[in-house]
């Protein structure tokens, strides 16, 4: 509480009650000082005048009459004439003379003071005016040690209701604020949190109600700075999906294009002079394409389009894959096997099923390629009630510790030297778009697998293509 705005502020307004009353205290403290002796002097004056009325008052008269007048003696001067009117022993010598005809602020201040700092009872002459010109002038002598103690009782008082009043003002201000200052804070403040939690929302951004005008102007300014960053992040969202798309499209594209130079170079060999002619012109035209889609290999990641399905023969789709890569391969020590039934129809998107199958024989032939030494890739399927199952299999050395932290994540799990790591991302979500599912088998020094999933359920297939 106390490191929040409301509680400093209560401690703060408590502390600058109190010393505005500290203030009014000083003040106060004298001006009670001279009323008391100016209430001494009117005391002893009618005592005084007592006394002149009747000459005959007894001793135990006259000390009776000074003790309620609380002073030792009394000197009235009437007519230019001092007499001493009344009288009783004096137990000290006096200490110091005062006198109140005409004392300036300064001066009753000090004094009084001096009364509160000294704590010895001393004996004083006090000089004043006679009230109702009862005389020219009046002096008394008196012990300081009871006012000095109606003076601490009057400054109690004083600093207790202080006190008081500077807790009531404190409290009062306190909920003033809160209820004021503070809590609207906190409204703006929940709304920046509840707006931090989905920034590219447009309804979580802040409407301004507030009345005050300071807090109207910063909620005015949180909505506008709110509404340039979700148009912001509207526009890095729409950019960042357009540069996923273009990454896996060139992903794919290299790949499809990367066969196609394997087709023309052989077409190269052809005597045809027409041919001979326009084939150079065609690989440099593919090569440049290649070039460009490798390029652009550097955007972000976003869902690809529902799957088109359909019943599609799966052994030409493999066929097709098969021949691609085993071209690919060149001369290097490498065997492909497939065991997929001849009459395997499966529902997918035969394009997207393609590129599904075309990641993973492309990865497991880079990976054995680069060991240089022989082996094989096998692709074979198998269904039961649920889904048909395809697997790919290769004898290379198995994915690296890295590619397996990482897998399916795009531009972290490549496993060949410059690869992007796209491959796994996109077979990934192509089969789930079709409802399914890639997993990974196994992984080790005798190579790796990858099982796809294709459920035959209408009603799995239909959610995931929405």
């Amino acid at each position: 509480m106390l490191n929040s705005l409301s509680g400093r502020f209560l401690i703060l307004t408590t502390v600058f009650v109190m010393l505005a009353e500290v203030l009014i205290f000083v003040p106060s403290v004298a001006r009670f000082r001279e009323d008391y002796l100016l209430l001494r002097l009117e005391r002893a004056q009618i005592a005084s005048l007592a006394l002149l009325a009747d000459d005959m008052l007894g001793a135990d008269l006259e000390q009776e009459l000074l003790t309620n007048a609380g002073v030792f003696n009394v000197v009235l001067r009437r007519d230019e004439v001092r007499q001493l009117a009344l009288s009783s022993p004096i137990p000290a010598p006096i200490h110091a003379t005062y006198d109140m005809r005409e004392p300036t602020a300064t001066a009753l201040i000090g004094d009084a003071m001096g009364v509160l700092w000294d704590p010895e009872n001393r004996i004083i002459r006090v000089m004043g005016r006679p009230v109702q010109d009862g005389g020219l002038l009046i002096e008394v002598t008196m012990e300081t040690g009871p006012l000095r103690s109606a003076m601490i009782d009057y400054g109690i008082n004083i600093l207790f209701l202080s006190a008081v009043i500077s807790i009531v003002t404190a409290a009062l201000l306190f909920f003033a604020v809160r209820v004021l200052l503070v809590r609207p804070i906190k409204g703006v403040v929940s709304h920046m949190q509840n707006y931090a939690t989905a920034p590219e929302d447009a309804r979580r951004i802040i409407t301004p109600t507030a009345t005050i005008t300071e807090l109207r102007e910063a909620e005015t300014a949180l909505q506008s700075m709110q509404m340039q960053l979700t148009g912001a992040l509207k526009q890095k969202e729409r950019l960042a999906q357009l540069g996923s798309a273009v990454a896996k499209v060139s992903h794919d594209l290299r790949n499809i294009l990367t066969t196609t130079q394997l087709f023309v170079d052989r077409i190269e060999g052809s005597e045809d002079p027409l041919v001979k002619r326009m084939a150079p012109k065609l690989v440099g035209s593919i090569s440049r394409a290649v070039n460009l889609c490798e390029t652009t290999l550097a955007f972000g990641r976003v869902e690809e389009p529902p799957p088109t399905l359909a019943r599609i023969p799966l052994a030409s789709i493999v066929n097709d894959v098969i021949d691609g890569e085993r071209l690919a391969a060149g001369d290097h020590d490498l065997s492909f096997a497939e065991d997929v039934p001849a009459g395997m129809n499966v529902r997918a998107d035969g394009e997207q099923l393609y590129r599904v199958l075309l990641n993973l024989v492309r990865n497991a032939r880079l990976a054995i390629v680069a060991t240089g030494k022989p082996g094989e890739i096998c692709l074979r399927a198998e269904e039961d009630d649920d889904a048909w199952w395809i697997h790919v299999s290769d004898t290379g050395p198995g994915l690296p510790r890295k590619a397996r932290e990482h897998l399916f994540q795009p531009f972290q799990g490549g496993v060949a030297k410059g690869g992007s790591g796209l491959g796994l991302a996109i077979a990934q979500e192509l089969v789930r778009g079709h409802g399914g599912r890639l997993d990974l088998v196994r992984t080790d020094e005798r190579g790796t697998e990858f099982a796809i999933r294709l459920p035959k359920s209408e009603i799995t297939l239909r959610d995931a293509a929405e």
